[in-house]
């Protein structure tokens, strides 16, 4: 049976069925762009999903054919600017501090899979939150830009970090410096995208990898992505010393005895998390 969370404002929907958390930007008249709360909204859902252990995968998506046009420009214009707020310029950057920890930061460490569903334009902090995530999954008629040169900001939300190590230094330079609508395929042939489908297949597609991650092994899963995510910095006698306690510790998990159970009587194996 399914189940909503309080998200603490309209702009943002989450649910929970069958192990998948589906967190949906919903403001489709701006095309999602981030604000009227939404960061909030994010962070909030997110910390509830965490810690919740029916959530085995975690599915950030856009109401309305877009995934999300990055910051409310027009917002920023009527408001003062993207630097402007309540408080001093110190307190103005502490705030945007905790924003990335807890959006973009909390994809990232989430202890289980995170996708992002791009059913549409990703721009700006919204293609940041779609790279913070583990797996992309997007339609064909999707666009990507980062977009920031264009509104004359240097970006946030962790996209440079996130994109300098998906398509390495140079070429993140282009994509921030000369920011073009990105098509689907590029985005598949530089590695920033997963997964693309047809508009009739893009629903299923990603609910059959959410499905699919729902269903393994989370105490794995759960170490796998910190094994990965350490890998980025480490050197390899600390990623390896890393990988020696992870792995003996899911060797005596009940999950590890139910898979090798399951092998030797070739059917698949039902995990639990223990």
């Amino acid at each position: 049976m399914s189940r909503g969370l309080d998200t603490g404002t309209e702009f943002i929907t989450a649910e929970i069925d069958a192990g998948i958390a589906v967190i949906t930007m919903n403001r489709p008249e701006r095309k999602n762009a981030l604000g009227a709360g939404m960061l909030e909204g994010i962070a909030q859902s997110l910390r509830e999903v965490e810690t919740d252990s029916e959530v085995h995968v975690v599915v950030l998506t856009g109401a309305g054919g877009a995934f999300c046009a990055g910051g409310d420009v027009k917002g920023f214009a009527e408001g003062g600017g993207a630097g402007g707020g309540e408080g001093s310029w110190d307190e103005g950057v502490h705030r945007q501090r905790l924003s990335h920890r807890d959006t973009a930061g909390a994809l990232y460490n989430m202890p289980k899979p995170t996708i992002a569903a791009i059913g549409g334009a990703a721009a700006g902090a919204g293609l940041s939150l779609a790279l913070a995530c583990d797996f992309r999954v997007a339609v064909d008629t999707a666009v990507m830009t980062t977009a920031f040169a264009r509104v004359g900001l240097s970006g946030d939300y962790g996209g440079t970090w996130f994109l300098t190590r998906l398509v390495g230094p140079s070429k993140a330079k282009e994509l921030y410096m000369l920011p073009e609508r990105m098509s689907m395929a590029t985005a598949l042939e530089l590695g920033i995208v997963n997964k693309v489908a047809s508009p009739d297949d893009y629903d299923a597609t990603w609910r059959d990898m959410a499905a699919r991650l729902a269903s393994g092994p989370p105490i794995a899963y759960r170490y796998m992505k910190e094994n990965i995510n350490r890998a980025i910095d480490a050197n390899l006698w600390t990623l390896m010393d890393l990988e020696s306690t992870h792995h003996r510790h899911t060797g005596i998990t009940e999950d590890h005895m139910e898979a090798a159970r399951a092998f030797v009587e070739k059917r698949e194996p039902q995990f639990k998390g223990r």
